[in-house]
């Protein structure tokens, strides 16, 4: 009900950076686009633990940051053709209809962007090891991998939500099943995030506290932006072990 005919772009995360919950892009852009708008996506907490098919999402543009999934500190913008070539053009007039280029006024950073194929090269490199074949499509792979290191994130997150719910002094933000969120875990605890951070650092564990720009999130909830949360977080390569090592800190800590 909200789409009316004055909605023309609507934004929303792939997971927030607080609650985590993985929303329903797919779902969410069919009816953006049903509605006769576009859908924007942040892919910036969400992509570190698996590239999404976004052909298959469907959304018209999702944008995420490089640094976040193994490459250089780049920004990334994937976007409708259609749209991209209805948008305004930003660069030189002679550039605009090359769709790369009509939103990088400068001009691309031809490092950075040569730089962000170590991420290709990875992922590739993660398909031989665990999957192997030849002949596979790009997007067939993406998938496999996808599905890999959601694997073994689940895996190991299902044991740190178990052990946060059962705690008394926490309050845990999003969803307590590990299939429904990214292992991106914030908790409000009796002392301030940043001051458990500190004493966990001691431990051997890199985490923070604080808002982490989520301050309408974390109020939204109930929560105070000065206390803060405290956030922990992972990706693929990360063992049981680690885990274990994590809920052991936190057992002295919280």
């Amino acid at each position: 009900n909200l789409l009316d005919d004055k909605v023309k772009l609507v934004c929303f995360p792939h997971c927030s950076n607080l609650v985590a919950e993985i929303n329903p892009v797919k779902e969410i852009c069919k009816t953006i686009r049903q509605a006769g708008a576009y859908s924007c996506v942040d892919g910036v907490s969400y992509t570190p633990h698996g590239f999404p098919n976004l052909p298959e999402l469907g959304a018209d543009i999702y944008m995420f940051s490089a640094y976040k999934t193994y490459g250089p500190h780049q920004g990334i913008m994937y976007i409708n053709r259609a749209l991209g070539q209805a948008l305004p053009n930003q660069g030189h007039h002679f550039n605009a209809d090359v769709l790369y280029k009509r939103f990088t006024p400068a001009g691309p950073d031809h490092a950075q962007v040569a730089a962000c194929a170590g991420m290709v090269d990875y992922m590739d490199a993660l398909y031989a090891h665990h999957v192997g074949g030849e002949g596979v499509p790009a997007i067939k792979r993406n998938d496999a991998v996808h599905a890999l290191m959601r694997g073994q994130e689940i895996k190991c997150l299902q044991p740190l939500l178990e052990y946060l719910g059962e705690k008394n002094s926490v309050r845990l933000l999003g969803p307590k099943l590990a299939e429904n969120r990214a292992p991106t875990v914030a908790m409000v605890l009796q002392s301030r995030g940043a001051d458990a951070a500190a004493k966990l650092a001691d431990k051997g564990i890199m985490c923070s506290g604080g808002s982490f720009y989520s301050q309408r999130c974390l109020s939204g909830q109930g929560g105070d932006v000065d206390h803060g949360v405290l956030r922990v977080s992972f990706v693929h390569y990360t063992s049981r072990a680690d885990i274990d090592k994590l809920i052991t800190a936190l057992d002295e800590v919280i």
